[in-house]
């Protein structure tokens, strides 16, 4: 049977509305069967086939936060772009809700750059992508796997198969760690099927946060609890299932990240806590590869995490769209 979208029709976003764009509502489905909506933006004024941009991210957000502002920015910059709802999540379909799939997760994408390809008003051999935070992973992820991708930017990227396997800085990067993380999880499990229902993680901690918790902790409350609240973001509110990530575990998904032929800029703050995962990736990109010519890595001085979000000061759009017309020509 198939899921009946919900659709708000109203400008629901975190941030102001552009006039110089034209925005709608579109959907498109992957190759699992799962609808994904998204919202597309595109200058008002253009001639002639336009460049065109797929973005996604942060993880656990939904395309009416940063996604969306990087979407906006880079229509009125030239480029027809969609900001999209991965599956499960958001207002895309797919059910149980709040499960995420480093497979799943990396196809949403390539149905986005299906989608695009497709668009009368789209030049199909100039399309690229941009992923935050958890979605910068997936981002390289699928930059490594089409072929149809010209350009790919990520944005104070997490490795989302790495933190879940290691923990936080790799404080948990040991056998018996792993194995106990794995055992409270297959708990779970059985606790979920039996109740019939997935029991949610928790979002971010409400504001104000303590004093005592780490700053990366409240840095992440302070945009999805405050000033980018959604009412259909996870992180907003309830989370991922506490079974959501499981899979990413046993899953590196950068093995091959230094096969990328593609252009690739790598953005992240200076002070943002997730900021070795960008220099890590980077530097697995670059090592033993062919292709290191058109790859960047860029450190924005004093920024955190989340400035990297919605931070017009902060986040160097000049840099992203010069990148991109350097490279979707």
């Amino acid at each position: 049977m198939e899921e009946k979208l919900n659709l708000s029709m109203e400008w629901d976003k975190t941030f102001p509305k552009s006039e110089k764009v034209n925005y709608r509502k579109v959907t498109f489905h992957n190759r699992y069967g799962i609808t994904l909506v998204a919202d597309l933006y595109e200058p008002k004024e253009y001639e002639g086939k336009l460049p065109a941009i797929a973005v996604c991210g942060p993880f656990g957000a939904v395309k009416e936060q940063a996604s969306g502002l990087y979407a906006q920015t880079m229509a009125e910059r030239g480029f027809l772009t969609i900001a999209f709802d991965p599956s499960y999540t958001g207002e895309s379909t797919g059910t149980p809700r709040y499960m995420a799939s480093p497979d799943i997760n990396t196809e949403d994408f390539q149905a986005a750059v299906d989608f695009l390809s497709v668009q009368d008003n789209v030049d199909s051999e100039k399309i690229g992508i941009i992923g935050i935070c958890g979605w910068g992973g997936m981002a390289l992820n699928v930059a490594t796997l089409d072929t149809r991708i010209k350009a790919t930017v990520t944005s104070t990227m997490y490795d989302m198969t790495r933190v879940n396997a290691n923990g936080y800085f790799d404080d948990g990067d040991n056998e018996e760690t792993r194995y106990n993380m794995k055992v409270a999880l297959n708990k779970q499990r059985i606790i979920d099927y039996k109740n019939g229902i997935y029991e949610l993680g928790g979002g971010c901690l409400e504001l104000p946060v303590p004093e005592d918790v780490p700053f990366y902790v409240k840095d992440y409350s302070e945009y999805y609890k405050g000033r980018a609240y959604h009412s259909r973001s996870l992180n907003s509110n309830g989370g991922w299932n506490k079974i959501g990530c499981m899979s990413f575990i046993n899953q590196p998904i950068l093995k091959y990240s230094n096969e990328i032929r593609s252009s690739v800029l790598m953005i992240h703050g200076e002070k943002a806590h997730s900021c070795y995962f960008s220099k890590d990736a980077y530097k697995n990109m670059i090592t033993n590869s062919k292709y290191v010519d058109n790859k960047e890595l860029m450190i924005i001085p004093n920024a955190v995490h989340t400035d990297l979000y919605d931070n017009m000061d902060m986040i160097p759009f000049d840099k992203i769209e010069a990148f991109f017309k350097d490279n979707l020509k």
